[in-house]
């Protein structure tokens, strides 16, 4: 038991130093090591079973709305890129070029990808021809490069993981239907499956995506009151598709720009994941989403019996849940801890006394509470203490955020509570971008969302007094 002692003391609290805690879960629970390569991360087997799952629940959502994925190259020409002049501007600063093939410097510099919409676009241009072409409903999953500064494990780094849907639509209304069915399916993910409550808002014409009309997001507090935009929903309107040629011949014989979506989330839902629902003794994984849900460890594997049972359980199980059994010839205890701080919802110890009682124990991860079950009862008892689980940690963070939410209606509220609260601030806004910047300058707080159906909590703006419209969520953010 003193190694495992040692185990969980090698996690620095989150109290003491979140980005440290953060970091220490990171690598302790196998989900990244880190590369070579400056800023880029190696996403190991542990952690990426956990894109995977993420990856197979949303899939077969897209395609129950009728999106079908594709594969774009990973090069843009820079000319390609240059047609849509906004779009280059806000992508600019982080754009990795190619400038040689071999020893031959090319004929014209090419952008690793960023993100795809001009690659779309072209590729639209040549396909859409008439009415009955639309709407075209594409996704891809794939690695995007954006040479970052200051880089962390999936918040931030100079290559991940994502997934980009990129649509054209006959008319602006269908369009905007789209941008928001979108952003309905992640808010759905991350409070049913991802276990995170979130705020579904409008962004600033400040923050919103380079090139777009209105930009749509789903925004998450993480434990230490930090926000972390969980999603994009972006409305293009027909800018890109002018720039690009996009157009169709409508009914009425006339041809017409079509009108562009696009929408993405990416393996910053795995950094979500660990800072919303873990604690000092690991990860804690939502059970759609766990690369195991259930792990059996044999108590006592060497006495007779014992090790056949927890193998004769696990193949009753195994078709109906993600199961591991442990029958390494590490102690319980070290067991107990590995697993903890790997996140597995359910732990099942089986040991001889059980075995003769024709029960097992349970324990569940979050709030470490231990069930009896009766073996022949576990195929409708795990399901049970799985969605007990999902609800828990839920609610867990739907308080945190509750708690850590406050109002303020003077700009020295705000400022006090920024200086001193983690959490977000709900205030009014005027409207005027130099208000946005200057809250930025003077409390170190970004807007976050201008909240759908959310009542107002004045009529002036917090920062210049002026009459104010707008509700805006602000908050410091990852």
């Amino acid at each position: 038991m003193a190694n495992d002692k040692k185990m969980v003391e090698a996690i620095t609290s989150m109290n003491d130093d979140f980005a440290q805690w953060y970091t220490d879960i990171v690598k302790k629970a196998d989900l990244i090591d880190y590369s070579s390569v400056k800023g880029c991360m190696i996403i190991r087997p542990y952690g990426y079973a956990i894109w995977e799952n993420i990856q197979k629940i949303l899939d077969s959502q897209f395609k129950a709305t009728g999106h079908e994925n594709v594969c774009m190259p990973l090069f843009i020409p820079e000319s390609l890129l240059n047609k849509e002049k906004e779009h280059i501007e806000g992508f600019a600063p982080e754009v990795a070029w190619v400038t040689h093939g071999g020893a031959e410097p090319l004929a014209e510099r090419l952008c690793v990808r960023p993100t795809s919409e001009t690659l779309f676009c072209d590729h639209y241009a040549n396909i859409i021809k008439s009415y009955r072409d639309l709407p075209k409903l594409y996704n891809q999953w794939c690695n995007v490069v954006r040479w970052e500064k200051t880089t962390r494990p999936f918040l931030r780094s100079r290559e991940f993981l994502w997934q980009e849907g990129h649509t054209m639509h006959a008319t602006a209304e269908d369009a905007e239907e789209e941008t928001l069915r979108m952003l309905d399916i992640y808010a759905n993910f991350y409070e049913k499956t991802l276990c995170i409550p979130v705020i579904r808002g409008k962004k600033t014409d400040k923050e919103k995506f380079a090139g777009a009309v209105a930009t749509y997001t789903v925004e998450a507090m993480m434990h230490d009151g930090k926000a972390l935009q969980g999603g994009t929903s972006h409305n293009f309107g027909s800018d890109f598709a002018k720039a690009y040629g996009v157009e169709y011949l409508d009914k009425d014989n006339k041809l017409k720009p079509c009108f562009q979506t696009s929408w993405g989330v990416s393996t910053r839902m795995i950094g979500a994941i660990i800072m919303a629902h873990g604690d000092d003794n690991g990860l804690v994984l939502p059970p759609k989403i766990a690369p195991f849900q259930l792990v059996i460890i044999p108590v006592q594997q060497h006495k007779e019996g014992v090790l056949e049972k927890a193998i004769e359980v696990k193949n009753a199980l195994c078709d109906k849940f993600r199961v591991k059994l442990d029958d390494s010839d590490r102690s319980p205890g070290w067991k107990f801890s590995e697993y903890e701080m790997k996140g597995v919802p359910l732990r099942l110890e089986l040991g001889p006394r059980d075995i003769e009682q024709g029960q097992c124990v349970i324990v569940r991860r979050d709030n470490r509470e231990k069930y009896f079950v009766k073996l022949d009862e576990l195929e409708s008892k795990i399901p049970e203490l799985l969605a007990e689980l999902e609800k828990g940690i839920y609610n867990d963070a739907l308080r945190r955020r509750e708690e850590m939410t406050y109002t303020c209606t003077s700009l020295e509220d705000l400022i006090d509570t920024a200086k001193n609260k983690p959490g977000f601030i709900k205030a009014m806004w005027c409207g005027d971008e130099e208000c946005e910047i200057k809250l930025k300058e003077i409390a170190d707080v970004t807007s976050r969302c201008m909240p759908f159906g959310e009542e107002p909590v004045g009529d002036k703006c917090v920062c210049c007094g002026k009459k104010a419209e707008k509700l805006v969520y602000f908050g410091k953010s990852y």
